[in-house]
């Protein structure tokens, strides 16, 4: 839970700016990453970077938690009763793991997004709860809550699967093959060795680039059917297909399915980075090893 609070609040203001220029908020739709970052603050001071976090923050504790603790769990069960190891029971774990925090606290997320794509002087939502109600009676109950789940769920397989699977496997390497100039002994056990701090940033940076490339499509479909009913074109972007297929129509490959991604380069390898370095310090200070 630490460990993804850390993350996301690192790259919060980069999360914003992301779902304003995913789903095409007419207010910045004009301008491109680093202009956004800088018209924010003139338009809603500088807190505007940061709306949604608050729903963030609540959603992101239990997902990062869920998420760490079932990718141990799963890597016991793979391992013991189908009899994989090495690094594929790290692919299938990392990906069920994903599955089941994005499952779990998905409606949170839902907000989340619905907060932050507001600007200053048109809120429709006022707060967390508003938004909470908002959504269940004006959009069909809990449903509503869960609109866009398929393209998460398709979406968070490979992403959370490509992240532990290239984190685990690059640590495991580092550590086997120069123990000595990447490794240190643990904190709470000095028979364990960890990598040190610097090499763990990197280790979870690449692991956050090469998921964050696979997955990132789903994620802008993802977006645009969360947003639904706050978007003119919502009608055209009810299920998966049609939403992928109407963003490719309209926008194309680099300005449609993989716009932002420059951006999210840039918050994700932070994020993922501080993510997997937390993890590991907290397993330390927490006895774990």
């Amino acid at each position: 839970g630490v460990a993804g609070c850390c993350a996301k609040t690192t790259t919060a203001p980069l999360d914003r700016v992301k779902i304003l220029l995913q789903a095409h908020n007419h207010h910045y739709k004009h301008l491109g990453v680093f202009s956004t970052l800088c018209a924010v603050p003139k338009k809603e001071g500088y807190l505007g970077l940061y709306k949604g976090n608050g729903a963030m923050m609540i959603r992101i504790f239990p997902y990062g938690a869920i998420q760490f603790m079932a990718f141990d769990q799963y890597k016991k069960v793979i391992k013991k009763h189908l009899g994989i190891s090495g690094h594929v029971h790290r692919l299938m774990a990392g990906s069920m793991a994903g599955i089941t925090a994005v499952i779990c606290t998905y409606p949170l997320d839902m907000v989340r997004v619905r907060l932050a794509f507001q600007v200053k002087g048109e809120h429709k939502y006022m707060g967390i709860i508003h938004a909470f109600k908002m959504i269940y009676t004006k959009e069909g109950g809990f449903s509503g809550f869960y609109r866009g789940l398929m393209p998460t769920v398709v979406g968070m397989a490979p992403y959370a699967g490509f992240s532990f699977f290239t984190f685990g496997t690059l640590k495991s390497i580092g550590l086997a093959q120069a123990p000595n100039l990447l490794g240190r002994p643990s904190l709470d056990n000095p028979d364990v060795l960890v990598l040190k701090t610097h090499v763990n940033l990197l280790c979870g940076g690449i692991a956050g680039a090469i998921a964050q490339t696979i997955s990132y499509p789903l994620d802008v479909t993802r977006r645009r059917m969360q947003l639904g009913a706050v978007l003119p074109d919502s009608e055209k972007c009810l299920t998966m297909v049609q939403t992928l297929k109407y963003v490719y129509q309209q926008h194309g490959i680099r300005r449609g399915l993989y716009r932002g991604l420059s951006l999210n380069y840039i918050r994700c390898i932070p994020s993922q980075a501080v993510a997997f370095t937390t993890y590991e310090l907290m397993k330390q200070f927490l006895h774990l090893n």
